[in-house]
């Protein structure tokens, strides 16, 4: 294999470092593996109209021109979302003669694709011209396959992998002791972008219910807050209810996070949609529970009692889901299937899987690997 590329309209910066991390992280695998990979990203997550159409611009510029001036190193180019990211890989292909290989994380698929027939049309477009499609979860599988039309032999579902190497289990009062946190409280912790989509108005909702029967718990929700008009809302419908013990934090260095997620009773992740949901794999992977709406790719990540699933929008049974969590009699989640679901996300298993599915794609064929 000579060079790939990587696309992707997320990529983390010393001023984002967690912005597209989780692609970041995907291509250092593939570098400690002497694969030799570029990348020509968007490393500013800035919106506006006009911001975003200026680094648009700017970056499809720079990738045209990068493919132009490698095309004959190149194997193949790797883009990280359909649409737009996959439109400068369909060029490659069409102009160049490159392969790509294109992965969908969700939002793709739920949100972009349903914007305009014309985006709906580029997408399928891009999947069915791609020589492999990679999709972050069983349900993106289903609509890659059934609404986008690609055949099955070319669909392969692999999330992004957890690096077990940083997320790893730490007894939970030596994490505690370490964050300076009571020993006593029971603790819940929520990992994300702070927007409504993400479910935190339910989990108000529900935290305050369980406020009722458990003073001694407490909320952080760590993240960043992108949408200021929803964390103003977030804020004043915390007021309203006068719900105490919810303390917000500014985003992790993913060591510090392994720390949380093990000094935590529970993760939460209520979400209304889901790609996948890795922050949910690394809690687990941390020894921690996670609790999580049954949406997109966590129906399927914490099903056989790997989590504790939860319909979705409901605080009563987000509620419900949280008590079971801090239960401590309670035995709603099989470590032995847990311990399965880590080692199927492994980056060591990802990455034979990536490898794999390259030299499929740079020889023109994609082989079924599932």
């Amino acid at each position: 294999m000579k060079k790939i590329v990587v696309f992707s309209n997320m990529y983390p910066s010393q001023q984002h470092p967690t912005y597209g991390l989780f692609v970041k992280n995907q291509v250092e695998l593939l570098q400690s593996a002497d694969i030799d990979v570029d990348v020509v990203a968007i490393q500013n997550p800035g919106k506006g109209k006009i911001q975003a159409l200026k680094k648009y611009t700017s970056w499809f510029f720079r990738s045209f021109l990068y493919m132009m001036k490698n095309r004959k190193n190149l194997s193949l180019t790797h883009a990280h979302y359909a649409f737009p990211t996959g439109v400068l890989s369909l060029i490659g292909k069409k102009m160049f003669g490159i392969p790509y290989v294109v992965t969908s994380h969700g939002g793709d698929i739920d949100k972009m694709a349903v914007k305009s027939q014309h985006i709906a049309n580029m997408t399928r477009t891009i999947l069915q011209q791609a020589e492999s499609v990679i999709v972050v979860g069983d349900k993106l599988r289903e609509d890659v396959i059934y609404r986008f039309g690609v055949p099955e032999t070319n669909v392969h579902v692999m999330s992004m992998g957890v690096d077990t190497s940083v997320f790893k289990y730490v007894p939970r009062v030596v994490a505690r002791e370490m964050l300076g946190l009571p020993i006593e409280e029971k603790m819940l912790i929520f990992v994300g972008n702070v927007i409504q989509a993400k479910g935190l108005l339910e989990l108000v909702e529900a935290f305050d219910s369980l406020k009722m029967s458990l003073p001694e718990s407490s909320l952080y929700v760590i993240g960043s807050k992108k949408d200021g008009r929803f964390v103003e809302e977030l804020r004043s419908f915390i007021r309203e209810k006068d719900v105490e013990d919810i303390h917000f934090k500014e985003p992790l260095s993913q060591a510090d996070l392994s720390l949380w997620m093990s000094a935590a009773d529970a993760l939460v992740l209520p979400s209304h949609h889901e790609g996948f949901g890795l922050v949910a794999l690394e809690a687990m992977s941390a020894g921690t529970k996670v609790v999580a709406t049954e949406v997109g790719g966590l129906s399927y990540l914490l099903k056989d009692q790997a989590g504790i699933l939860v319909e979705p929008k409901n605080p009563a049974s987000l509620a419900e889901g949280l008590w079971s969590a801090l239960d401590e009699n309670s035995d709603v989640i099989d470590e032995t299937v847990v311990q399965a679901k880590i080692t199927q996300h492994s980056f060591d298993t990802i990455l034979g899987d990536l490898l794999s599915i390259y030299r499929s794609a740079e020889k023109g064929q994609v082989d079924d690997n599932e």
